[in-house]
């Protein structure tokens, strides 16, 4: 859940059976607390300035920070992270860059988001430094309408079996 609302951190707080819901778009540190007050299992940030780094380092759930250079990823290697979401992905070099940093940063795994669809995940997920990847359009805005979380299913399973 996106914290973008008002309504985000009562959304998260509804606790959905079954579901594992964590907070993201964290820009501050008091996000954190919120978030996980209102019973976020993880959280996610669109970047990480050094005063975000720190409290996600010491952070109660774990935290997803992103980053756009190997510069940025050393930074946050310091810190202990291991895995870190690379945003946004497709404005700033997609999969050749994710290709370049799995040599020199061999420990780090990513999480791509920005811009990445069905047809491109599949070479996201090909590379040995990736263990996921994020994009919107697992969720067609008429699905979540509908309530139609089996079409949600469906295309997050498609994307994960793609060749």
């Amino acid at each position: 859940m996106t914290l973008r609302t008002p309504a985000a951190l009562a959304a998260i707080a509804s606790r959905v059976a079954g579901a594992v819901v964590g907070a993201g778009t964290i820009v501050d540190p008091a996000q954190i607390e919120a978030a996980v007050a209102a019973g976020a299992r993880f959280l996610v940030s669109p970047g990480a300035s050094p005063r975000l780094a720190k409290a996600a380092a010491a952070a109660p759930a774990p935290f997803l920070p992103a980053v756009a250079t190997a510069s940025e990823a050393m930074t946050l290697m310091e810190l202990g992270f291991r895995a870190l979401k690379l945003f946004p992905a497709e404005a700033i070099g997609s999969v050749k860059l994710l290709g370049s940093l799995a040599g020199p940063l061999p420990d780090l795994k990513f999480c791509p988001t920005g811009g990445i669809d069905l047809v491109k995940a599949p070479a996201y997920l090909a590379l040995p430094n990736v263990a996921c990847v994020g994009g919107s359009w697992m969720l067609p805005r008429q699905a979540v309408a509908d309530g139609d979380y089996a079409a949600v299913e469906a295309l997050a399973r498609e994307a994960a079996l793609r060749d």
